[in-house]
């Protein structure tokens, strides 16, 4: 179960804890000085052929985690799943936390299912029952720009669609929404994804599990539960 409690001083305090699925690998969003100190140390010791290109990544990795800081993203992770062609398969994993001071988080988000706001002839916005509560699910396909990929034939920065998933699971104890997200090239395979993506949403709870794996020892979880469902959908 992922805790937001751990690693680097500066993360947040967990208010919600949830599972990945098998074939992600989760990211340190909030990585300590000394770990950046050492990713450092380790690219200055690399030969020379090598060393330009893995401190431009290194530079991408820090630009990247500092932003999903600033957008409160408390967990990142990449997923490689084999693909119905033989090749691989990649998408990523966020989860986050929005503030909605002064709003009650269902009720926003009540009233933007009934008035159709955000839909596109591609994408709405669904309700659905989560072990943590009400939910809602949308998802969409888009192009984006393929970074490091040539111009098209119009000097127009390459593009390729990209489906995306989100669901929104109010926390009305902080007055926050939730948000699980998951994004992938693999358009052909958005069913799939999008089974993936309600899977985390339902492991998705309020309750420390340290707490609750000490109130009930080795006991079958209750159905219904989200360790029932973390079970169900992740072995």
């Amino acid at each position: 179960m992922t805790n937001t409690e751990e690693g680097s001083a500066v993360k947040p305090q967990p208010a919600f804890w949830y599972d990945i699925p098998h074939g992600y690998v989760q990211l340190d969003v909030y990585p300590s000085a000394e770990h950046m100190q050492e990713l450092a140390r380790q690219i200055l010791a690399l030969p020379d052929d090598v060393r330009e290109r893995a401190d431009q990544v290194f530079r991408l990795y820090a630009v990247v985690m500092w932003e999903m800081q600033k957008h409160r993203v408390q967990g990142c992770a990449l997923g490689l799943h084999p693909d119905d062609a033989g090749g691989a398969a990649m998408s990523v994993l966020t989860v986050s936390s929005v503030e909605m001071q002064g709003v009650d988080p269902k009720a926003a988000l009540v009233k933007l299912m009934v008035s159709g706001a955000g839909e596109t002839q591609d994408s709405r916005i669904v309700p659905v029952e989560l072990p943590s509560g009400p939910g809602f699910v949308t998802d969409s396909v888009h192009r984006a720009t393929v970074p490091g990929a040539p111009p098209d034939e119009d000097g127009l920065p390459a593009s390729s669609p990209v489906w995306r998933g989100m669901v929104a699971i109010p926390d009305t104890r902080n007055s926050a929404v939730i948000a699980v997200q998951l994004v992938t090239p693999s358009v052909e395979l958005a069913d799939d994804y999008r089974n993936v993506l309600l899977g985390v949403a339902r492991t998705v709870t309020f309750t420390d599990p340290r707490l609750a794996d000490g109130a009930a020892g080795t006991a079958e979880p209750e159905p219904g539960t989200a360790a029932h469902a973390v079970r169900s959908d992740f072995g």
